[in-house]
C-alpha cells in the first residue's frame, strides 16, 4: 500500500492524508493496522459491506429520498455505518527500509 499512495501523490501533486478500507478486507483488523503503520497513515476502516450501502444510496436517490448532493449521500453514508479508526503504531524506520529494498533493483 505504500509505494501505491507514494506514486499516487507524486502523480497527482496531493497529499493522502487517510486511507479508508471498505468491504471484506475492512474487518481484517490485523490488515488495517499494518496498512496504518507501513504507511504512516490513519486508516478509516468500514463499511464492511460497501457494495450494498453503494446500491441503496443510489435507489434511494432514485426515489427521491436523498438529493444528488455529495453531502446527503455522505451523511447518509455516515448514519448507516461508523468506521473503525486504526491509527499508526510504532517506528516508521523498519518500514521505511523495507519500502527502499522493495524499490531497488532486484537483488
Amino acid at each position: 500500500h505504500r509505494r501505491a499512495i507514494d506514486a499516487l501523490e507524486t502523480l497527482t501533486g496531493e497529499a493522502v492524508h487517510t486511507i479508508h478500507i471498505v468491504g471484506g478486507g475492512s474487518k481484517n483488523a490485523l490488515l488495517c493496522q499494518l496498512t496504518a503503520d507501513a504507511t504512516g497513515r490513519p486508516v478509516l476502516a468500514g463499511p464492511d459491506e460497501a457494495t450494498a450501502l453503494g446500491n441503496a444510496l443510489v435507489q434511494a436517490q432514485a426515489l427521491g429520498l436523498i438529493g444528488p448532493e455529495p453531502d446527503a449521500r455522505r451523511a447518509a453514508a455516515r448514519a448507516s455505518a461508523q468506521p473503525r479508526r486504526h491509527e499508526p503504531q510504532g517506528p516508521q524506520g523498519p518500514w521505511e527500509q523495507a519500502t527502499r529494498r522493495l524499490s531497488g533493483p532486484p537483488q
